[in-house]
């Protein structure tokens, strides 16, 4: 459940810190899933996998920038478990979208 999360947004949302919480959040919800990619090749937690996927989609289109590290073992992760993934793949080309545009930081 993404309560806390919510919560905390919801307290620093006026706050110079809300990025930085984003951010982080962000960090913490792709390692999540590399987590769940590596330890369960057998998609048998699809609703957790697809709300943190959403929540992935949510914050990318927020913080528009990921550590480069995250993003390779997300992509390489999520690409080897699950490639056939219909919400997995759709998040993926979302991402790809948002952070390879020209001003991005991961075009360069």
């Amino acid at each position: 459940s993404w309560a806390v999360a919510d919560a905390i947004s919801r307290v620093l949302k006026n706050s110079e810190e809300l990025h930085s919480w984003r951010t982080h959040l962000l960090s913490a919800c792709m390692k999540g899933l590399v987590a769940m990619y590596s330890n369960s090749k057998d998609e048998s937690k699809q609703e957790v996998e697809r709300s943190m996927l959403l929540r992935l989609e949510e914050l990318l289109g927020v913080v528009e920038e990921v550590d480069p590290d995250d993003w390779c073992s997300l992509v390489k992760t999520g690409l080897k478990c699950r490639y056939r993934d219909e919400t997995f793949l759709k998040v993926l080309n979302v991402a790809i979208q948002l952070l390879y545009k020209k001003e991005s930081s991961l075009s360069q």
